[in-house]
């Protein structure tokens, strides 16, 4: 082993061979069949194509055929772009700066060339003919005339024929073809304007048929992409995202939080028509489903996020997956901020308008208040959908339930008749219900049946009342500002230089989260007061990961969460528990807030406050029309 070194360090400085540079950077740029397919897809989409055709065998092992329609390539640069860093799209550091193109460094076909058996014919726009150029291992030829339409194909034989130890470590067939397909579904899915078609081993696979891109007029057939892509099931239960700030817009859908998935599947996002995997992304998102969804489980979206090319690195990794945000913190609030206002309103937000209506014009029996006169007179919610919660924490429910152990009988009963006949007078007159309807009984102490418009609503009492106190005990938290509390004995953490950096960068939003910082020394701050609300939590720990999460992410939601757990499990310990009866009237109080709540179809864990059978559903129970 010590001769061995030693005569590596004999070894004299040279310059290496051209074609092994090009093969180490293959190592960068292609690691597989799919590396491959994507990076002469992206070209093609650079050249203009609104039809790109791949055509592979044995996974694209053995062979992968690109072609497409673009504007083609001219006879005098054909050879060049099989030459390193040689390319069309940027010519200084400021293209670098604005790149719009999705590839730019010219590495692409020289690194595949010199790694397979290779070829690329080409016929330039207005051009007679078409030209052909070969590569075998990065030796290339002169170019020789060909037949070909307008457009480019490229053919790329016996990948890594030349590096056999590269090719052990692909995987099998059926593995590989799978990558290229999870590749043409993110394109397909970058790209409504472009018809991408799929074969492996002489069989199409995928067709994806041109329409608008996704800001365009051509809605049915987005739509049938989507569902061919996505699956009908996401497009039923995905939300419309449209939401501009300045120079960033953030576009597409979000899958509700009870529609979710086992594996990150469903998860496509888009930079600039970039296919994205960027951790900042993840966390903003996640954050957004963070209070809606189920503990262990994924959400699913299709998003597209529109940025100056200024604000945004995409020469950060080789494979372009990767990229770096000048202000990453303002990126990382857009997205999360974007995301979970539209998660806020909940699956009855469309029939609330006509369910405020219908409430107005009804008149309530004599001295007796509706649970909307209720909201206003005892400090709960006013009448708009989603509106702001007054700081007052008692709700409908809460004083209807005093108002019952008070043994005000004459007026709860007076509620329920007025709910029977309410109820059974929309029957009648056809007029619209409220989203949740009115409640007809009580199971086992646990579920309310109620009855609306469409059938049969189940509601969960304790998980649905669990969501409305915690989010009035939010509301009612953030209006009374953080209080915080001076710690009788400071506590001093031990972080690392760049963690005490951004203590003193962000010294005032420390402070409005209830937190008093001070640096005592390069590695080292000191708390002196806390909000007091997390007086009795592991603090320091806290500190810790926010810190740390801020270094890399540049925006932590620690703080927030760690106050939002205990709210969460306030509330939980507050509300409604099994087997406690309500009496008509509070089941309607209880639905009424429901409509009134944001996030209300899940509770604070995640799990459905709600379900609806429609009376298909409920005909299909009984076999009734077979």
């Amino acid at each position: 082993m010590g001769n061995k070194n030693a005569k590596m360090r004999l070894m004299s400085i040279h310059v290496l061979p051209n074609q092994l540079i090009d093969q180490i950077a293959a190592g960068e740029v292609v690691e597989r069949p799919s590396s491959v397919v994507k990076e002469l897809l992206e070209n093609a989409l650079d050249a203009g194509a609104t039809k790109v055709t791949v055509d592979i065998q044995a996974g694209g092992i053995k062979h992968i055929k690109v072609t497409d329609n673009g504007i083609g390539i001219e006879q005098g640069d054909l050879a060049l772009a099989l030459q390193r860093h040689a390319t069309s799209k940027i010519a200084s550091l400021h293209d670098l700066e604005h790149l719009n193109s999705l590839g730019f460094r010219g590495e692409a076909l020289p690194s595949i060339a010199s790694v397979s058996r290779f070829s690329i014919t080409s016929r330039y726009q207005h051009a007679d003919m078409a030209y052909r150029v070969q590569a075998y291992g990065g030796d290339v030829g002169a170019p020789e005339p060909a037949s070909h339409p307008q457009g480019t194909t490229v053919e790329v034989i016996d990948l890594f024929y030349n590096t056999p130890a590269r090719r052990r470590f692909l995987k099998t067939e059926r593995t590989e073809f799978l990558r290229i397909d999870d590749l043409l579904k993110q394109l397909s899915l970058s790209r409504f304007d472009v018809t991408f078609v799929l074969i492996h081993n002489g069989k199409v696979i995928r067709h994806s048929q041109a329409g608008q891109d996704q800001s365009g007029d051509n809605e049915a057939l987005i739509a049938q992409r989507i569902n061919q892509l996505c699956g009908k099931d996401f497009r039923d239960n995905a939300i419309a995202i449209e939401h501009q700030r300045g120079d960033l817009s953030l576009t597409g859908w979000v899958a509700k939080p009870n529609w979710n998935r086992a594996q990150a599947d469903r998860q496509f996002f888009f930079i600039n028509h970039r296919v994205i995997k960027d951790r900042l992304v993840v966390h903003a998102i996640r954050q957004a489903y963070q209070d809606v969804l189920f503990h262990g489980r994924h959400p699913a979206f299709v998003l597209y996020l529109g940025i100056n090319p200024e604000w945004v690195d995409v020469n950060v990794h080789p494979t372009k997956h990767e990229v770096r945000f000048r202000d990453s913190k303002m990126v990382h609030d857009f997205i999360f901020g974007s995301i979970h206002q539209s998660l806020a309103p909940a699956r009855m937000q469309a029939q609330t308008a006509q369910t405020q209506t219908a409430q107005a014009e009804y008149q309530s029996p004599s001295g007796f208040q509706t649970p909307q006169q209720n909201r206003m007179a005892f400090g709960g919610y006013g009448g708009q959908y989603g509106g702001t919660q007054s700081t007052t924490p008692q709700s409908s429910l809460n004083y209807l339930q005093k108002l019952a152990t008070a043994g005000d009988s004459m007026s709860v009963a007076a509620g329920n008749e007025y709910y029977q006949n309410k109820a059974m007078d929309d029957s009648a007159t056809g007029e619209a219900m409220p989203p949740l309807g009115y409640a007809k009984a009580q199971i086992h102490g646990v579920f309310i049946l109620a009855e609306n418009q469409h059938g049969l609503i189940i509601v969960d009492m304790h998980a649905a009342h669990e969501r409305i106190l915690y989010e009035r005990m939010k509301q009612r938290f953030a209006d009374d500002d953080l209080r915080n509390q001076k710690l009788l004995v400071p506590i001093q953490i031990h972080i690392s230089a760049r963690e005490v950096a951004v203590v003193e960068e962000q010294t005032n939003w420390f402070q409005q989260l209830g937190f008093e910082l001070s640096v005592i020394g390069e590695e080292s701050i000191m708390i002196r007061k806390v909000p007091a609300i997390l007086a009795q939590a592991d603090v320091e720990s806290l500190l810790k990961d926010v810190l740390s999460e801020m270094v890399s992410l540049g925006s932590s939601s620690q703080i927030e969460a760690a106050i939002n757990r205990i709210l969460s499990t306030m509330a939980c310990h507050g509300s409604v528990r099994a087997n406690h009866q309500l009496s008509l009237m509070e089941m309607n109080a209880l639905l009424r807030d429901m409509e009134t709540t944001l996030r209300a179809d899940q509770c604070n864990h995640g799990r459905p406050t709600w379900t609806q059978l429609d009376m298909k559903q409920l005909d299909k129970l009984f076999l009734r029309g077979q």
